[in-house]
């Protein structure tokens, strides 16, 4: 039982046809002393009912973009204090632990908590390809920030300090290499339009010169090479997600 004296906290979780991983992430957070799911209408599986089995509050909704949707869930909390989370993350006793003893007595002078994310692979946590230190901005104050309207890489925006605690978050996000591919066109899609908004050029060689250097960086500098297969295929759709943000980005401007 959480001791009452402490600050309370919601966790906020963005989900969508996420049946067979939302479970495992409710189970580490029996810390919370809320938990809201946010499901958007194109869930067409189990999501909800899992949810609702463990006594959250659930929400479904159209989907207007990661930051609005989970901006959406955070003006939903009923805490001082909210976690934010995807559905395939999960939360590690130690940080549930460390959590609870930040929420014993807030820091006034903190508007947010960076965390540590380790992502995970084909059952095996990514140490290299720029996955790690993966640092993520997850327990804020929602009176005192709001997330950036992004299309994607979207991030929260505290008003005041933002401290690093070191905690850790475990990402099991890919299942398979084909999701690694429609996250290249569904991410590289948003992200030139959003270049676009934004009055970026570009130019014929941009997207080949831009590709090539994502790979080299990813597989070389990064020590991608060190990930044997795996890193191999994280660089080459790396690059292939920079090459086609500045091809589409130059559809765009072109046609």
């Amino acid at each position: 039982m959480t001791d009452r004296t402490q600050a309370l906290l919601s966790v906020a979780i963005i989900a969508a046809n996420e049946a067979d991983r939302i479970e495992a992430c409710l189970q580490s957070l029996a810390f919370a002393d809320e938990v809201i799911v946010v499901v958007d209408s194109r869930s067409r599986d189990k999501t909800l009912d899992i949810a609702r089995s463990y006594g959250c509050r659930t929400f479904s909704r159209e989907w207007p973009g990661f930051a609005k949707q989970k901006q959406y869930a955070v003006d939903s909390a009923k805490n001082d204090w909210v976690l934010i989370l995807d559905a395939d993350e999960r939360v590690p006793e130690e940080t549930a632990e460390g959590i609870m003893r930040l929420l014993t007595a807030p820091d006034p002078d903190i508007a947010a908590y960076g965390l540590l994310r380790k992502n995970f692979f084909h059952g095996r946590w990514i140490r290299r390809c720029g996955w790690w230190p993966d640092r993520v901005v997850r327990l804020v104050n929602p009176k005192r920030g709001r997330f950036s309207d992004h299309w994607v890489h979207e991030h929260w925006e505290a008003n005041g300090t933002v401290k690093d605690i070191g905690l850790v978050l475990e990402h099991r996000s890919f299942r398979k290499y084909a999701d690694l591919v429609d996250k290249m066109q569904n991410y590289s899609t948003l992200a030139a339009r959003q270049m676009n908004e934004a009055g970026c050029r570009v130019r014929w060689w941009t997207p080949a010169s831009h590709g090539v250097w994502m790979f080299f960086r990813t597989y070389f500098l990064e020590l991608g090479l060190l990930e044997g297969f795996d890193g191999f295929m994280i660089s080459t759709l790396n690059a292939g997600g920079s090459f086609l943000k500045y091809a589409k980005l130059r559809e765009l401007q072109l046609y």
